[in-house]
């Protein structure tokens, strides 16, 4: 009889922007904006750190590494939220469902990683200078990021596994902005106590322990950085982790609220604005995050729209 239940329920309804209204025109302006320059930013600032050969270190290896999973991890979620502002039928089949939530944790977690690599990598060149360079060589940071995207795509496999074999019993409609697993296991009509547990030890173990080692990074990092005996010092050492703590407080402390908790849901309004800071928010403001407070990288913008404006008027002359 489950079986015949599960096999029944071929789609689900996304119900996220349902009470909008009115303002159904503007909110798809607005993320349409957000979206747009989301992929501009961090496709900006993957394409200059891979040009500019000043931009060859372990740091904007990182840096490059995180906005071309951006690119991504927004295009998991964006588009549909898109779609389903100006269409009618705002429906996703139920293997599509499937595959939209395995992405997104998988990026995300993926996200949760490669912070965690970039806080090590500004650890050690700020607490351990010389030995940096023998030891983040760039062998060592294309594994650490290839680690970081393995296992952030096996993260979620287990947890994917068990919804898929949950029965639905006809009521389809996700109080939600895009398929993900707390308003899914709502919908089930079967316990589903051990999908909690189990989402909520994975969440732990991936957030909770990024999060810790991250601080402890930075915890230290902040001791050595206070017996720096110049301001100018200080201030230099500082500005190079400003960037990345940031995100990881804006996009970790976020997901922390939404994913690591004994309950399949808690408000719709608080999870659907949580959602909206780390699937469109945290994205949007990285490329404005590390631009902005980057002289570096901002000079090598520079570099790389000039170098190109001059080829191409040396080639028409």
């Amino acid at each position: 009889m489950e079986q015949h239940n599960h096999s029944s329920l071929v789609e689900f309804v996304l119900l996220g922007f349902s009470s909008v209204g009115h303002i159904r025109g503007w909110l798809f302006i607005l993320l349409l904006l957000a979206y747009l320059f989301t992929i501009c930013g961090n496709l900006l600032i993957f394409l200059v750190t891979r040009l500019d050969a000043a931009l060859h270190t372990p740091m904007y290896h990182f840096v490059s590494v995180l906005s071309f999973l951006e690119l991504w991890y927004t295009a998991t979620t964006i588009p549909k939220m898109l779609t389903n502002l100006l269409s009618e039928k705002k429906t996703i089949s139920f293997a599509g469902c499937l595959l939209q939530t395995y992405f997104f944790h998988s990026l995300g977690a993926s996200e949760c990683y490669l912070l965690t690599a970039m806080a090590y990598d500004r650890y050690l060149a700020i607490c351990r200078p010389l030995r940096y360079p023998a030891i983040m060589t760039s062998t060592l940071c294309v594994k650490m990021a290839a680690c970081c995207w393995t296992c952030g795509f096996l993260c979620p496999i287990s947890e994917v596994i068990l919804v898929s074999q949950l029965p639905f019993c006809g009521y389809n409609e996700i109080q939600h902005i895009f398929c993900d697993f707390p308003p899914l296991l709502s919908l089930a009509c079967k316990d589903t106590s051990t999908n909690v547990l189990v989402d909520f030890g994975i969440n732990a173990f991936i957030i909770l322990i990024t999060f810790l080692f991250i601080m402890v990074s930075y915890g230290r990092i902040i001791g050595a950085v206070l017996k720096i005996q110049t301001v100018a010092g200080r201030k230099k050492a500082f500005s190079t982790c400003a960037s990345h703590l940031t995100v990881v407080l804006i996009f970790l402390g976020s997901i922390i609220f939404m994913y690591v908790r004994l309950k399949k849901s808690y408000s719709l309004s608080l999870d659907r604005t949580l959602a909206v800071v780390y699937s469109v928010l945290t994205p949007l403001v990285n490329p404005i995050i590390y631009s902005l407070r980057n002289k570096e990288l901002i000079k090598a913008v520079k570099r790389t729209i000039f170098w190109n404006r001059g080829k191409a008027s040396s080639t028409h002359s």
